[in-house]
């Protein structure tokens, strides 16, 4: 079992200076201060994201599941350098959708790489069914996609749960990937006992919006350590969700999935035989690179590689340090 720390200090230093610099141009604070409530011209956004832009062309896999028709989104991006054959599948985290891997996406296929981003069931374009979830459902998700794309093998990457979810999949299926790839993977807990069942519930009949803003730009803000404006997006996406007539149903779905990470790293990661990264910001809850680092020991092909002075989304704040991780990672 390898483990790396690499903690590029010079890189992240000059990256700081460079922000601070920015900040305090003449009227830069104020452009680095979210509105304290919603602004006013933010409307609705549809549960499916119909009306948000994706990179690149989203196509479905159609499968039938419980008897329900649903459809599985995903991004299917082919090389812009010389084609090397190897397949990369990214899988976004549980308050995302795959368009936000765009700047890890244009990296790989740059070198060479095929790239699939998924949306997973559930999330971003895909349906919304009211099925039984669990980790073996959305792993024969990829499963399917992979047969129906005549991919034999691939390596499988994400971010947040989706990292936590990749690892799994690489259990199920250690034959269907060659690397794995966790970046900020949530879950990294040492208990035994898993967690506690409760009932899915679609939320309260009327959603108080000020709150629900309050605590979505609460959360992005928590995930970063340099803020940036763009990354209102992500709060404008879900306070629309709450708008929609369709939020009660898209809340009892992420309910439905809240025991995804219920089994411990220590039950599976030992079986996981396949070169595998934990990479990201270090800045990531209590504890993080020590939580991360005694993750990765239960590894027995495991490297881990945290950035200071970087939080929760790593491909959002420093796309340049990951993509070079990732990229270093799959040429070795």
């Amino acid at each position: 079992m390898q483990t790396v720390l690499r903690l590029l200090k010079i890189e992240m230093l000059a990256a700081a200076f460079a922000a601070l610099c920015v900040y305090l141009l003449p009227g830069a604070a104020l452009a680095q201060t979210p509105p304290a409530s919603p602004p006013a011209d933010w409307g609705p956004v549809s549960i499916n994201l119909e009306e948000i832009p994706y990179p690149y062309p989203v196509h479905f896999l159609h499968r039938n599941l419980y008897g329900q028709d649903v459809r599985i989104a995903y991004m299917d991006a082919a090389p812009t350098a010389a084609a090397n054959g190897r397949t990369v599948i990214l899988l976004h985290g549980s308050s995302y959708y795959s368009w936000y891997w765009e700047n890890t996406m244009q990296a790989l296929t740059a070198a060479g790489f095929r790239v699939i981003a998924i949306d997973r069931l559930g999330w971003g374009r895909s349906s919304k069914p009211i099925i039984p979830y669990d980790v073996n459902l959305h792993a024969s998700n990829v499963i399917a996609l992979l047969d129906k794309l005549g991919i034999q093998q691939a390596v499988i990457g994400g971010h947040s749960l989706g990292g936590r979810l990749a690892s799994s999949y690489a259990h199920i299926y250690p034959d269907r990937f060659s690397h794995v790839i966790l970046v900020n993977p949530i879950g990294l807990n040492a208990s035994d006992r898993g967690r506690a069942w409760s009932e899915p519930s679609p939320g309260a009949a009327e959603p108080d919006l000020q709150a629900h803003y309050a605590a979505n730009l609460r959360q992005e803000q928590n995930r970063i350590v340099n803020w940036r404006p763009e990354y209102m997006e992500h709060v404008r996406i879900r306070y629309g969700h709450a708008l929609s007539g369709d939020f009660h149903r898209l809340n009892l779905v992420r309910s439905m999935n809240s025991q995804l990470t219920a089994l411990p790293v220590d039950a599976f990661w030992p079986q996981i035989n396949l070169p595998t990264l934990l990479v990201g910001g270090a800045v990531d809850g209590p504890n993080y690179p020590e939580a991360a680092q005694r993750a990765v020991d239960l590894l027995p092909n495991g490297s881990l590689v945290l950035f200071p002075d970087v939080g929760h989304n790593p491909h959002l704040e420093a796309p340049d340090l990951l993509n070079a991780e990732i990229l270093r990672f799959l040429d070795n």
